[in-house]
Order: C-alpha cells, then structure tokens, then sequence
C-alpha cells in the first residue's frame, strides 16, 4: 500500500521518508511546459492526416504508383501503433525526460530527410522512423502533464490534453492543403523542423525528471518482439486489407495469422512475466481502465472513421477543394478546444463524467444521423452547424474518458494506462478506417444493383427519363447514336455518384450506430470521488 504523502504548497511530502517529495510546477514554467507538451503531441497528430492530401503531388513527384506512395501512410501508422503501448517501459528505461526529448529529435531529423527523399522507398523508410519518433510523444505528453498538474487540477491537464488529441488530426488536412498549393510537398515535412527543435529545447530545459523511477531490473525482449511483430502485423492488414481484397490475397491472410499468434503470445508473455513490458495486468486492478479501453477504440473509431469519409465524400461527390475541406472541418476543432479546458474545471468540481460521456456520445449520434441526411446539393453553409455539434460531442467524449482511463490508478500504473489508452485509439482508429471502407465499398455494390434495377427500358419512368436525355443530346448536332451513347455514358456517371453518395450515407450512420451500441457501457463505470491518483512515481 502506498505510503501516506501530504502535499505543501505544490509538494508531495512523505513524513515516514519512503517517498522522495514531488514537486508540482507553478507559474511561468508550469505554462511552458505545458505548451511544449501539448505541440509536441500535436506535431505527432498533425503528421497522421498531413501527408494524406498531399500524396498525388508525391507520387507524381518521386514517379511512384498510387499503391506505392501509400506506403507514406502505411508505414508512419504501423510504427506509431508499435511504440505507443512500449512508451510508459521505454521512459522508465532511458528516463523520461529524455525518452521524450530523444523521441522530439528523432521526429524532427527524420522529417528533415522525409523532405529531402528523392524515391519513393527513401521516404517509406524515414516516414516510419517519424512514427517511431511521434508514436511516444502522445502518451509520454499526457504522463508528463499528470505529473505537472496537481491531482485537483487532473480535470484541467486533461481538458487540455484533449484539445491537442483532436485538433491535431482536423489541423492535419488543412495545414497539408495549404501547404500543397502555396508551396510543395516537401514542406509538410519540413514544417516540423523549427517546431520540434523549440520543442525539444524547452524539454530538455524545463521538464524534469521524476524523483522515483522503477528500476529496470531485466527487458522484456520476447514482449517487445511479439508486440511489435503482432501490433505491426495487424496494422498492416488494417491499412492494406481493403485495397488488397481481404483474405483474396494470400499475403494478407499469411500476416493476419501472424498477427494473431503473435499477440496471443504477447498476452501471455506478459501475464507471466515479472518484468514485462507492457503490464496488462492494470487491466484487471482497473475495471474503469477497461471500459475506457473499449469507449476509447469507438471513439478512435468515429473520430477517424467519420475523418475518412467526410472529406472524400465532399471532394469526390460535392467537388470541394482539399483546403475547402480543412476549412469547413477547422471550426468544429476549434470549438473542441475552447470548451476542453472549462469541460475538465467542471469535472474537477463535481460534475460526473457519466453524465458528460452520455451527453457526447448521444451528441455524436445526432452528428452522423446528421449527415447521413446530406444531398449531393449539399453546399459548405450546409456542414457548419453539423460539424459545430461534432465538436461539442467529441469534447464531451474525449475529456471524461480520457481522466477514466487512470481515475483510481497509483504510481506507474498510470503510465501504462496512458500508453494502453493511446493505443487503443489509434487501433480504434485504424479499424474505424479500414471497416469503413470496407463497407462503402460493398455498399455501394448494393446500391448500384438497386438503382440498375430500376433503369430498365420497361419501366415507364425510366424510359421517359432516358429518352428526355436522348433528345437534350440530339440538339446539340449529335447523331442519333452518338447521342444513345452519350445518354449511357451519363447515366453510368449519375448512378456511379448516387450509388457513392447512398454508401457514404450508410457509413455514417453505421458509426452512429456503434455509438448506441456502447451507450449502456456507461452505467458499469463506478467513480470514487474520494481517490485520488498518485503520481509520484508515474511512467
């Protein structure tokens, strides 16, 4: 049992001498440090959604195929997902200030090389270094921001903590668009080089390192391998799966059946272990950590999932430019932002998270019922309002479990709760993507069929339509076959854009869906309002 601390203006103190005191920051340093965390999580966040409106210009560019420069994302992703769940282990090996300032300067000198890439394969390679770099800043941000605010104030590092998490990958798209047009790819990699070296600066001058570390006393090296091999695996089949045909490719059913052993085998491994790498064994002293768990993949889920569709289906059906589409989604971030820090003050006072979490996801809800109900007249006035109470929703969401996720955990179970959480999202995230397409693509398979059925020259609508469009082309000095042909080419375009737009629609409101299948997970969430975690020995 932990050793009882009393906390004197802004410091943890042990009277049986157990415990080295722990010092809360306070003023300026408090600010800055605060701000150095929160870019750096934003630089890895920013850097997952990028690169993607950027990627025609980089094919064109290096001369790769579209399913080669795929690989910019791919990569990037699978080396994130690998090093987050290892951060809270990584931090306490190398120390962690250190571990972060390190990770900061890998980040920034492979996005460097990421610009300078002159093939396809150089910048596949440096991209997943960037992501070896970015996938730590996440969870080793939040940790440090919990050991910086004082456990009343855990509401307000949380608040902002989570307006990082979701301004980030809106920002991404817009910041990408801008930076396309005005300049060149290789700015989007180049952006994070002054950015990140004032970053790992004020890290290493103003973060400290905590006072009480668990020693390293023997490294988990089968762990470390079977995740990386298993997380990777799985994230491999996640980003490649649907262009692949699933298990119609052999390669793709071979890494499925590695991903599964190798996790398995992971679980184990460290269920067993004295020393593991990933202690999982937090998931059963915490029952709030494990529904968190579970909240927090939906959430990566609808995040990402509904990131996907929206600016596909607005550039591909209603022609908005990329920077349109960052335009029209940066509201909705910022109003995230705003009500994050007052949402988190609010929790700190009393107001129950429970309550907050329904509130949001209902929210949630009505946003993709929302644009489940959009045309392909739709124009950007008609998406303000409706992304505005995405934004609600998700600030809503994002704060309560984020704090659920380590509420009653002590020590450095709160460094591997953050690390697990993070994963969790970006896993939530990559399924949210992956299903997503998945389903767009049959359904629009289903929706085609459908129309098709009702474009036979039988049916007295349909040959009424089609003749109207015969005779519209005829005047303009088209044959009569010309203009037959005409006729069919732009039905196939009409039933091609409806039968998208109608899979789209479907999309969204699976996502909604899912949100109303996890509601009753709220009511198994017990909160001690008297606990406090300690984090005097977190990460």
């Amino acid at each position: 049992m932990a050793a009882s601390v009393t906390e004197v203006k802004g410091t943890i103190t042990d009277p049986n001498h157990q415990l080295p005191a722990h010092t809360y920051e306070t003023g300026i340093k408090k600010v800055i440090i605060t701000v150095t965390v929160i870019i750096a999580a934003m630089l890895e966040l920013i850097d997952t959604t990028i690169v993607n409106v950027a990627l025609n210009h980089i094919s064109g560019n290096l001369g790769a195929s579209i399913e080669d420069v795929s690989w910019v994302v791919t990569s990037y992703a699978i080396a994130n997902v690998i090093v987050i769940p290892l951060s809270g282990f990584l931090g306490n090996l190398l120390g962690r200030r250190n571990y972060f300032v390190g990770s900061i300067l890998l980040f920034t000198l492979a996005s460097l090389f990421c610009g300078l890439s002159t093939n396809i394969w150089m910048l596949v390679i440096f991209r997943f270094f960037q992501g070896l770099g970015g996938g730590a800043l996440l969870p080793t941000s939040q940790a440090i921001l919990y050991e910086t605010f004082r456990p009343e104030e855990r509401g307000t590092a949380t608040g902002i903590f989570s307006m990082g998490l979701v301004l980030g990958p809106t920002f991404g798209p817009l910041l990408g668009g801008y930076l396309v047009d005005y300049f060149s790819w290789e700015w989007c990699f180049f952006v994070n080089i002054p950015v990140g070296l004032m970053a790992a600066w004020a890290a290493l001058t103003f973060v400290k390192e905590p006072k009480v570390r668990q020693a390293i006393q023997k490294i988990d090296w089968a762990g470390i391998a079977l995740l990386s091999v298993g997380i990777g695996s799985l994230q491999f089949i996640l980003e490649r799966g649907e262009s692949k045909d699933w298990f119609q490719t052999p390669y793709i059913t071979f890494f499925t059946l590695v991903a599964v052993v190798s996790l398995v085998l992971f679980v184990l491994q460290e269920l067993r272990s004295d020393h593991p790498a990933v202690d999982l064994s937090v998931l059963g002293r915490s029952k709030n950590l494990a529904i968190a768990a579970v909240l927090t993949f939906v959430v990566g889920y609808g995040l990402y999932g509904s990131l996907f569709v929206f600016p596909v289906f607005v550039q591909r059906l209603l022609g908005f430019t990329a920077l349109l589409t960052g335009e029209v989604l940066f509201p909705s971030a910022l109003l995230t932002g705003i009500i994050s820090i007052p949402l988190g003050i609010a929790m700190q006072r009393g107001v129950s998270p429970k309550l907050l979490m329904a509130i949001g996801m209902s929210a949630f809800m009505f946003f993709c019922w929302q644009l489940g109900q959009q045309t392909l007249q739709s124009g950007s006035e008609n998406f303000f309002w409706v992304l505005l109470l995405r934004g609600l929703a998700l600030g809503f969401i994002f704060i309560p479990v984020t704090m659920l996720a380590v509420t009653g955990l002590h020590g450095k179970d709160i460094g591997q709760a953050t690390g697990l959480n993070n994963m969790v999202r970006q896993l939530g995230g990559s399924f949210g993507i992956a299903i997503t397409n998945t389903y767009v693509a049959k359904r629009v398979a289903v929706h085609r069929t459908e129309i098709l059925s009702h474009l036979s020259p039988y049916d007295p609508a349909a040959a009424i339509r089609i003749e109207g469009m015969k005779q519209l082309l005829g005047t303009k000095t088209l044959s009569p076959v010309e203009a037959q042909n005409s006729t069919w080419k732009a039905l196939e375009g009409i039933v091609t854009s409806q039968s998208y737009h109608l899979a789209y629609m479907d999309a969204f409101m699976l996502i909604a869906t899912l949100f109303l299948c996890c509601l009753p997970l709220l009511l198994f969430i017990r909160i001690d309002k008297s606990e406090k975690p300690d984090i005097s020995s977190a990460h």
